[in-house]
């Protein structure tokens, strides 16, 4: 008892201190400027870049012609092969924790979302969220459906390609696919994260067409309204740099209004329902981090000009990527290590995964005092959301919400707490920015669960959602796909 005293005080102590260090920080001279384009019917904001300081009106583009800046397009290219490789880093995180039986169907639903986004990204996806607006902040419109007009030919006959810019001094950019192709890695790992709380009872054909509904109908209006100059919440000033609230609370609260409308596992929570692999799950919280730098410091294409997205600010998100779930992994080691009495690897990277989450909004927002503290609160915070479950009863599988609705809130919040970076928060002395947080947390976690208990209510009446008992006691492994994990 000692022990653990001693280190509950050491814990708030190391917190205590680093607040006046925050208080204090000097804001960087340099503002980060918004995201446009040259061409007025093209994507305004980049979606996982955040949406900085947002004046009462967007500044008109330059009359300048954009030029291909190569560097920032081969950061870019990288950067999504980087959350791409997320995607296969998500499967064996939640694939290890579910029991033998559900395995290959756990990793399915992470496989099989980049299959439908894929194309619903092309097809629509894309115009929905980075499209010229449609309708009041909320929509865009379909002029980019089928990635329409990133290419044309000249009279030569030879291709040109639309170039994304930002509103800038600089006149350099990228290929207008490559940004398109960035996004789409977004919207795919997104959805799958609401997997995690469906395992081991959904329907597959059920979960295929949520993930096309879900994803058109909650995550393409999400990322309008939040990353695009036009969008209501850019207008009204809200910071996500990379996705806390579109992407991690989005999934979170969806996760808990889909799980509440699907009910429990049969046998929870008295049948025991240990993970089959944590050297697999462990496996997946290191694809994650590995990943995550490009998820982050990718978003840094915004700036004071497009060359930035390979530039300070890219370093700056890179750091913040190392610090926050570095110490996140540490808070809830000691938390849990206080409360159970031993620590756990699933528990360390689980807090690695929710300092990875908490961090995301705040990413090129924040400096690395900032970022440890961040991280902290996030291990103690989303420790405490897992163990929320076991006290309201409801069956969060792989803790999809507990992790990312919670840990997305939370660092959506914090953002406009400790932001000094291109945009001032409330220990810099901007109160109206920490209430713009709270709206945007309010709208999109509201919107979400709302839409996502249609999608379900829907699918339920239809198709159904849950495979039947026997199928789930013999496991989804077998009834849904004909195949085993481990011969």
């Amino acid at each position: 008892m000692k022990t653990r005293g001693l280190l509950i005080k050491l814990l708030l102590l190391s917190t205590l201190l680093m607040l006046p260090l925050i208080a204090t920080a000097e804001e960087p001279k340099a503002t980060p400027a918004q995201v446009s384009v040259t061409d007025p019917a093209a994507p305004a904001a980049s979606g996982a870049t955040a949406a900085v300081v947002a004046p009462a009106e967007t500044p008109k583009p330059k009359n300048v012609e954009p030029v291909l800046n190569t560097g920032d397009t081969a950061w870019m290219l990288i950067s999504s092969a980087l959350v791409l490789f997320m995607i296969p880093g998500l499967a064996f995180f939640y694939g290890g924790m579910v029991r033998q039986k559900n395995v290959l169907s756990t990793m399915m639903h992470s496989f099989v979302a980049m299959g439908i986004v894929g194309v619903q990204w092309a097809v629509i996806g894309y115009s929905l969220s980075f499209g010229p607006d449609a309708f009041m902040g909320l929509i865009g419109n379909t002029s980019k459906a089928m990635l329409n007009g990133l290419l044309t030919f000249g009279k030569d006959g030879n291709p040109i390609y639309a170039l994304f810019q930002n509103v800038a001094t600089e006149p350099g950019s990228i290929p207008e696919y490559v940004f398109a192709m960035y996004q789409c890695m977004f919207a795919i790992i997104t959805v799958a994260l609401i997997s995690g709380a469906l395992a081991e009872r959904i329907k597959f054909s059920a979960y295929c067409l949520f993930v096309l509904l879900w994803t058109t109908l909650v995550y393409d209006p999400l990322a309008h309204w939040v990353w695009m100059t036009d969008g209501w919440l850019f207008k009204k000033g809200a910071l996500d740099f990379a996705g806390g609230t579109v992407v991690h609370l989005s999934s979170g609260v969806s996760a808990l209004a889909a799980l509440i409308f699907l009910g429990k596992r049969h046998g929870f929570p008295t049948e025991r329902m240990a993970p089959h692999s944590l050297p697999l799950t462990m496996l997946g919280v290191g694809m994650l981090w590995f990943g995550w730098y490009g998820f982050n410091a990718g978003s840094a294409i915004v700036g004071a000009n497009c060359s930035d997205a390979a530039g300070g600010l890219a370093g700056l998100a890179m750091t913040t990527t190392t610090i926050a779930p570095a110490a996140a992994g540490l808070s809830w080691m000691i938390a849990e290590w206080i409360h159970s009495g031993k620590p756990s690897a699933l528990g360390f990277g689980s807090g690695v995964v929710a300092g990875l989450v908490v961090i995301t909004p705040a990413a090129g927002f924040v400096q690395p005092g900032a970022a440890i503290i961040l991280g902290l609160v996030a291990g103690v915070i989303c420790y405490g959301g897992v163990m929320l479950k076991a006290k309201l009863k409801y069956d969060d599988s792989l803790d999809a919400f507990g992790v990312h609705g919670i840990g997305g809130t939370t660092g959506a919040i914090l953002t406009g707490v400790f932001a000094t970076v291109g945009a001032k928060g409330l220990l810099a002395g901007d109160v109206k920015q920490f209430v713009t947080q709270l709206i945007a947390v309010g709208a999109a976690g509201v919107y979400a669960f709302v839409v996502t208990l249609v999608i379900v209510f829907v699918l339920h009446k239809t198709i159904g959602l849950r495979v039947e008992k026997e199928d789930e006691v013999m496991g989804l492994d077998q009834t849904q796909h004909s195949e085993s994990a481990y011969n």
